[in-house]
């Protein structure tokens, strides 16, 4: 994990989402790239300087952030990006090469009753990079044991597996497989990737309504550090599809929420 991506909103807890991602950071001596986006349209005012002012300013407050952090050794560097939030992560991938974004459930949104907010689920949802989703308050400890939740062990391409393998590799992590039949699967569902299977120590097989439930259901018996799912259409966060936002009522976790996924060809 060379590149990592953190956006950050307008929290005041955002100090605690970077430094999660720098003492991530120290276990791959990976680099860090702390985003605020803004939108500044052609019209607005009449000052020719509008869009330099904004970005001087935004600056300024992403390094009073990074100064409440203790960098350690890893190398933080400011991007800011004059548009979407969507548009500048791609962006800012293309010219980088992101391997993983470390975003908090609610970058922007005050709701208490979401635990993804809609800037959050936009990134999540629309940009096909992994993504970690740490809960407010969580400090990093290495993952001793990972949760993989999934209702298809069908995988299109083995590389969206990399992050969860580096992971699990780093920390020596023991990786429990939870394979979730919900109403019409099909019986190539029940056929698990190799890859996958490579990885598992435990697998386990359970029938509910949805993933999420087979992961409530499971979830207090093995107790992980970390909870790993699938970003895909049929996935663990199907209703991202139909909107950006997820409230608590839908799904909620107390540990970190490593969300796989594969950029396109």
């Amino acid at each position: 994990m060379k590149n990592i991506l953190v956006p950050i909103g307008t929290s005041p807890e955002s100090h605690e989402t970077l430094q999660y991602a720098v003492d991530f950071a120290t276990q791959f001596s990976s680099e860090i790239y702390v985003m605020e986006v803004f939108s500044v349209s052609a019209n607005a005012g009449t000052l020719s300087n509008v869009s330099g002012k904004i970005t001087e300013n935004s600056i300024e407050r992403l390094k009073e952030i990074i100064e409440k952090v203790d960098a350690k050794d890893i190398v933080i560097k400011i991007a800011t990006y004059n548009g979407g939030i969507v548009s500048g992560v791609k962006d800012i991938d293309k010219e980088l090469g992101i391997d993983l974004i470390i975003i908090s459930p609610k970058s922007n949104d005050i709701k208490e009753g979401l635990f993804l907010g809609n800037t959050s689920g936009k990134i999540v949802k629309q940009t096909n990079i992994p993504s970690l989703i740490v809960p407010k308050g969580s400090v990093f400890t290495p993952y001793k044991t990972i949760l993989t939740a999934f209702k298809s062990g069908v995988l299109k391409r083995n590389r969206i597996l990399v992050p969860l393998i580096q992971i699990k590799k780093k920390f020596g992590s023991v990786v429990n497989l939870l394979l979730v039949k919900t109403p019409g699967y099909t019986d190539a569902d029940l056929k698990i990737n190799t890859a996958l299977m490579d990885l598992c120590s435990q697998l386990t097989l359970t029938e509910n309504a949805t993933t999420y439930l087979g992961v409530l259901e499971n979830f207090q018996a093995q107790h992980p550090d970390l909870l790993c799912v699938f970003r895909r259409k049929r996935g663990f966060f199907k209703t991202l599809w139909e909107k950006n936002t997820i409230s608590k009522e839908e799904f909620y976790s107390p540990v970190p929420v490593l969300v796989l996924s594969v950029k396109k060809d």
